[in-house]
């Protein structure tokens, strides 16, 4: 099939703009909260005060009376209603082998509440004044119970419970690798490096909040229609079949629109969203609800959270012999079972990382506290490992007085080695890393900063460089994906994937594919996503969008190409093996007989030609790269500002430029936030929320950097999908606050502080540089010991 001219202007690989644009930039998006429904009610919560307490009694009577409102419900309510909890971790063990544990997390908690901010009662009113004053008018009587929001504390014996199964809330942990060959590394290793790092708790923060609208539809024979912002269309709605009687999965259609960012906070159903549709199934009426800012500090999952010792043996000559790690989680309140994944399991598989490091011996342990529940934020246990493998390297390089970049080049796997099997047992199939390191350190100007750190002494502040070499795992473990194309007769491709669009621009993404296959103008192919009555699939999390859903689209394209060549056989009255295809019509081989695609969907008895395709793809994908930060400390008042940042990135096969160019830069940013700002606190002794606002919570500004130095090297595709292409949306985010916090505890070994400086944790703030430099102070090592 010729490659025809519309694949040249907007095919993949092509600068073009994004089709999503002229609708949002013009402000006819179609957001949630946008939407509106005849006889809509309002639902507002009352939230937990306390962080650990008994629920006495639930009043109810003195807002049922208060104007506007139609309904109050309570956890004992849906309880008696047979509501079920979300699941739990019970696919993972605990240390004696029980199934994972945590307590039922419900819609409306039920005798006991565990943090700040858990749904206690929901009130229904005619509109979101009344049922926020209904809620206000909910009387709770609370017995409070001791709280603990420290991992390390909730181990300890006579620690608040959370969970009578697991008395010492550890909900689950597990081990790899092999111990006793770690010991013998560690023994023979001429040099040891150990460090003790905490993965901050992060707040995901999308710019769009939770939304939910629930309907019955009469029109639909009463089916619940639920529109929701979310990244998983379909496993909101197997959530909601689960939970709710009466509703199975065919009596629920969800409908996601525009979504004003994820970054993974919206996979899954939330207690609310159950709180939602069970209303207005109940009531038969549209019921919605959007949560306010503070909400989402409260309720939505949380991010990271993770502190480890790590350990490196290293040969004389600078080879890693082994790694050890001992991690604990937190987990929050309810543990499930993907908060637990990422840290005792998807963490670790990337914890070599592109170092060829034979023996690892890894053991996690996720424990509940009296905080919100975690769950996934860009990268999902993969930045965790990341940081505290590169943070290790660095020091490596510092205590054997080699180069940084040095030093990895030492480790790095070679290209002659893939498929490369790590010791977690995953399989890279594609890498050449030495050749991204290169790279990296020419766009960096890696030889020259030694005049510019000159340069920056000579104006009074003081200079630091950062290096990341990293990989990451793409995918979820989930690579098959179905995809239906229609061609209408009125001249539309139209596409539908399970996939979804949430600020990423895939839908660009896989135009331009479709516009490879299809040969016809961009303007002519429709993305349709967000509607489970189109097609159910896994949804979009873990940068798998592309590499599993574009490659199934293009399956898809190319077997309807099959078909309607076929189609074109009959209606030309030639042999299927004589019809050629280009640019939207179908010739008969050597003469000037054909049909146009839409011409010929027209004459099908549907009045279209429609392909429903499922493909899967060979295995995750594993992009990585070599990011530099430079930064500059005012050594008066602590500041960090980032000066440079160069990144060289492996994605693959490149579709879309402009976009992932985007997604690698934001990803970067969100990277940086958590190096230098971005911490959810607690109080300690009552299991208040601290940071519940942006006054508290920082998050990073565009006058904190310069900008970015970003390029790709297009030439290493991946081997485990027919499009070349690897996972991008998290790639910046897990390179960039390696990078950075590497560079300040350059900037503070250089000052004079030496390996004291290695004592350095996030968020890397004004005042934590100021003590460091002018009283030697550091916050205390995070990790204590556990059995």
């Amino acid at each position: 099939m010729n490659a025809p001219v519309e694949a040249g202007r907007f095919g993949s690989g092509q600068a073009i703009n994004r089709v999503e644009d002229p609708l949002l930039v013009t402000g006819r998006g179609r957001y949630t909260d946008d939407l509106s429904f005849p006889g809509q009610l309002h639902l507002a919560f009352v939230r937990s005060t306390y962080a650990h307490a008994d629920l006495r009694t639930v009043d109810t009577s003195s807002a049922l009376g208060m104007p506007g409102v139609v309904a109050v419900y309570t956890g004992a309510d849906l309880v008696a209603a047979g509501v079920k909890p979300l699941p739990g971790p019970a696919g993972f063990r605990r240390a004696d082998g029980s199934p994972g544990a945590s307590a039922d997390r419900r819609a409306l908690a039920h005798e006991r509440v565990r943090y700040v901010g858990e749904p206690v009662a929901a009130v229904v009113a005619t509109s979101a004044d009344a049922a926020r004053a209904g809620a206000e008018a909910v009387w709770v009587d609370y017995e409070e119970l001791p709280a603990v929001v420290n991992p390390f504390d909730a181990m300890q014996p006579g620690a608040p419970v959370l969970c009578a199964a697991a008395p010492d809330n550890v909900a689950a942990e597990m081990g790899h690798g092999n111990a006793q060959a770690a010991a013998e590394a560690f023994g023979r290793a001429a040099h040891v490096v150990a460090l003790d790092i905490h993965n901050q708790r992060l707040a995901p923060s999308p710019i769009e909040p939770r939304c939910v609208i629930a309907r019955p539809d009469a029109e639909d024979g009463g089916r619940l229609y639920v529109h929701i912002s979310s990244q998983m269309p379909t496993g909101v709605r197997g959530a909601l079949a689960e939970a709710i009687p009466g509703l199975d999965a065919q009596r629920i259609r969800v409908l996601v629109g525009d979504v004003g960012g994820g970054f993974g906070m919206k996979t899954g159903a939330y207690p609310e969203d159950i709180a939602v549709a069970y209303a207005a199934h109940t009531l038969q009426r549209p019921v919605r609800w959007r949560a306010e800012r503070i909400e989402e500090f409260l309720s939505a999952v949380h991010g990271r959270d993770v502190t480890s010792r790590g350990e490196l043996a290293l040969d004389a000559d600078g080879r890693v012999l082994a790694l050890r790690v001992r991690g604990v989680a937190n987990v929050g309140a309810y543990a499930s079972a993907t908060g637990v994944a990422i840290q005792v399991l998807i963490g670790p598989w990337v914890s070599t990382s592109i170092y060829a490091i034979p023996v690892v011996d890894l053991h996690f342990k996720a424990v509940m506290t009296n905080t919100a529940t975690t769950g996934a934020y860009r990268g999902a246990g993969r930045p965790e490992a990341i940081y505290l493998t590169e943070r290790l390297m660095d020091a490596a390089a510092r205590k054997l007085g080699l180069d940084p970049a040095e030093l990895r080049r030492r480790n790095m796997i070679r290209p002659e080695q893939m498929p490369y099997t790590n010791a977690m047992g995953q399989v890279y199939d594609s890498g050449r890393f030495e050749q991204i390191l290169d790279q990296g350190l020419a766009l960096a100007d890696w030889p020259g900063y030694g005049a510019r750190r000159e340069a920056s002494r000579q104006r009074g502040k003081l200079r630091g460089r950062g290096i990341a070499t990293f990989l990451e795992w793409t995918g979820g473990n989930a690579f098959e994906e179905r995809v239906t194309v229609n061609v209408t007769a009125d001249g539309f491709i139209e596409i539908g994937s399970a996939t979804q669009a949430m600020g990423q621009g895939i839908a660009t993404s896989y135009a331009q594919l479709a516009v490879d296959v299809f040969g016809v103008p961009i303007e002519r192919i429709r993305i349709l996503q967000g509607d489970t009555d189109r097609v159910n699939g896994f949804g979009s999390a873990g940068s798998r969008s592309l590499f599993t859903g574009g490659s199934s689209l293009d399956v898809a394209s190319r077997r309807t190409i099959a078909e309607a060549k076929d189609l074109a056989a009959d209606a030309l009255e030639a042999p299927a093996a004589d019809i050629e295809y280009h640019a939207g019509r179908f010739t008969v081989a050597g003469t000037d007989l054909g049909i146009g695609l839409f011409e010929l969907a027209a004459r099908q008895p549907e009045a279209r030609i429609h392909v429903d395709s499922t493909s899967k793809v060979g295995g995750p994908t594993w992009p990585n790269g070599c990011h530099v930060c430079e930064v500059e400390l005012d050594p008066d008042t602590g500041s960090v500002q980032i000066v440079a940042y160069a990144s060289v990135n492996d994605i693959g096969r490149v579709v879309s430029p402009v976009i992932v160019q985007g997604q690698v830069e934001g990803g970067a940013v969100q990277g940086i936030g958590q190096a230098l700002c971005e911490a959810v606190r607690y109080d300690d002794a009552s299991g208040q929320l601290q940071s519940a606002s942006f006054m508290d919570y920082a998050l990073p500004h565009a006058d904190g950097f310069v900008g970015f130095k970003t390029a790709f090297d297009t030439s290493i595709p991946c081997l485990t999908n027919p499009l070349g292409v690897k996972g991008v949306g998290e790639l910046g985010t897990i390179g960039a606050t390696p990078a950075v916090v590497n560079a300040v505890v350059d900037a503070l070994d250089h000052a004079g502080l030496g390996a004291a400086s290695e004592a350095l944790q996030m968020p890397v703030t004004a005042e934590q540089v100021w003590r460091a430099l002018h009283l030697r102070a550091f916050e205390p090592s995070p990790y204590r010991s556990v059995s």
